[in-house]
């Protein structure tokens, strides 16, 4: 097991102890030195706040934790989904070093599925990606997810 697929299983842990109303998504900020500085999982409709992704919860409170402004330089985000137009922006503008996913978002997914924003050159930044981390494990909890209750897309 490496270092990503090891932070993944506390990513996973925040997906499966979501609300049961909101997708299952956890995602965490790892500062350069492995330590958690942030952790989040969907609060979509928890809140009824619709920028509430697990992503941008994390990169708020690891930047909060931090201490030290908005850059997130050397850290890394662990998600088990891969990140929308909004999480892949607030990635770009946060200065993350490295993404790593688990599952492929096909419909949404804005890290190499439908679109890629954080590798566009013309952006100031781009990130290492890892993609595909336990990616059957992290796709098992979205379809056990979807396969119970009357979910909207």
């Amino acid at each position: 097991m490496n270092r990503y697929d090891a932070q993944m299983t506390r990513a996973l842990e925040l997906a499966r102890a979501a609300d049961p109303r909101d997708v299952p998504v956890g995602a965490v900020v790892y500062g350069p030195d492995g330590v958690e500085l942030g952790a989040g999982s969907n609060e979509r409709e928890a809140t009824g706040d619709p920028t509430a992704h697990a992503e941008i919860l994390a990169i708020r409170r690891a930047a909060a934790r931090k201490g030290d402004g908005w850059r997130l330089e050397g850290c890394t985000l662990v998600v088990t989904l891969e990140p929308c137009t909004m999480c892949a922006g607030a990635i770009v503008l946060s200065r993350l070093a490295v993404v790593v996913f688990g599952a492929w978002e096909p419909k949404t997914g804005a890290v190499g599925s439908l679109w890629d924003v954080v590798r566009d050159r013309r952006l100031n930044h781009r990130p290492e990606v890892h993609a595909g981390v336990r990616e059957q494990e992290c796709a098992a909890v979205l379809h056990e997810f979807f396969q119970h209750g009357d979910h909207r897309d």
